[in-house]
C-alpha cells in the first residue's frame, strides 16, 4: 500500500518493505527523517536513529507530535502514511523545477463527465483516516473508532455552525423592546427588592419563551388543517353496496 509513495521517493527497496517488520519500519521512519523530511537538525536526530533501543517507541512519539503528526505509535500503517505524504510535498518543494513540466496522465474516454469523489472514496485507506482525523483535531471533535462517525460528526458541525448561514445568523444583533418592570405585577413578595426584580425578569423570559412555543403550536395546526382540508380521494378504492 505504500509502494507507489515509496517508489517516488526514491526509496530503495519500494516492492518488499513491510510495515509490520519492526525493524523495516523503524529504518524507514529513520531514512524519511534522514533524506526527505529533515525536521531535526543532525546532531538531534540521535534517539530516532538508535532504532534498536527500547526508548525508540518514545523518540517515535516524540517525533510525531514534533512534526504535528495526527496520528500516534498504535497507529503504524496511518502515521507511516502521513510521514510519506509529508516527505513527497517536501520533495516536490524542493524540486518544483524538475516536477512541474511532468507530462500529465492522459484524460480517460469519460473524462468529460462529472464524477463524484465520494464514489470511489475508500474509507479504509490511511489518507481518508488521515484527513478525517485532522479535521477532527482542528474541529475539536472527539475521536471514534469509526472514520465514518467522525465524518459525520464534522458534517453536521460545519452545517449548524460553520455555514455561511449559521454565522451570518450568530453575527446578527438582537435588539429587545425595552420592558419597565414597575409595569409588571409580579404576584407574590420575596421581601427584597433584588429578588423581585429577578423574578420579574425571570417571569418575562418565562412568558416569551410560551409565546415561540405557541407560534410553532400554532404553524403545526395550520400545517395539519391544510393536509386534512385536501384529502386524496382513490375513487378506485370505493365500493357499491355491501
Amino acid at each position: 500500500m505504500f509502494r507507489r509513495k515509496l517508489t517516488a521517493l526514491d526509496y530503495h527497496d519500494p516492492n518488499g518493505f513491510d510495515c509490520t517488520d519492526d525493524s523495516q519500519f523503524r529504518n524507514c521512519v529513520v531514512w524519511l527523517e534522514d533524506q526527505k523530511i529533515r525536521h531535526y537538525k543532525i546532531e538531534d536526530r540521535g534517539n530516532l536513529r538508535n532504532i534498536h533501543s527500547s526508548d525508540w517507541p518514545k523518540a517515535y512519539q516524540k517525533y510525531l507530535q514534533d512534526v504535528s503528526c495526527p496520528f500516534g505509535v498504535p497507529d503504524r500503517q496511518e502515521a507511516l502514511d502521513w510521514l510519506l505524504g509529508l516527505a513527497v510535498r517536501y520533495e516536490y518543494g524542493d524540486n518544483v523545477e524538475k516536477y512541474k513540466n511532468c507530462p500529465t496522465l492522459a484524460a480517460s474516454s469519460a473524462s468529460d463527465q462529472a464524477v463524484d469523489p465520494l464514489v470511489n472514496l475508500d474509507v479504509n485507506s490511511p489518507d481518508f483516516k488521515a484527513g478525517v482525523t485532522a479535521l477532527a483535531n482542528i474541529l475539536k471533535i472527539q475521536r471514534h473508532d469509526d472514520y465514518l462517525v467522525m465524518l459525520k460528526a464534522i458534517r453536521i458541525l460545519i452545517q449548524e455552525r460553520l455555514s455561511p448561514e449559521a454565522i451570518a445568523k450568530a453575527n446578527q444583533n438582537r435588539e429587545g423592546i425595552p420592558v419597565t418592570l414597575d409595569k409588571h405585577v409580579l404576584g407574590f413578595d420575596t421581601g427584597d427588592a433584588t429578588l423581585n426584580e429577578a423574578a420579574q425578569i425571570l417571569r418575562l423570559l418565562h412568558i416569551e419563551e410560551l409565546r415561540e412555543l405557541q407560534t410553532k403550536i400554532n404553524e403545526a395546526i395550520v400545517a395539519v388543517q391544510a393536509i386534512i382540508a385536501d384529502p386524496k380521494t382513490d375513487h378506485k378504492l370505493g365500493k357499491v353496496g355491501r
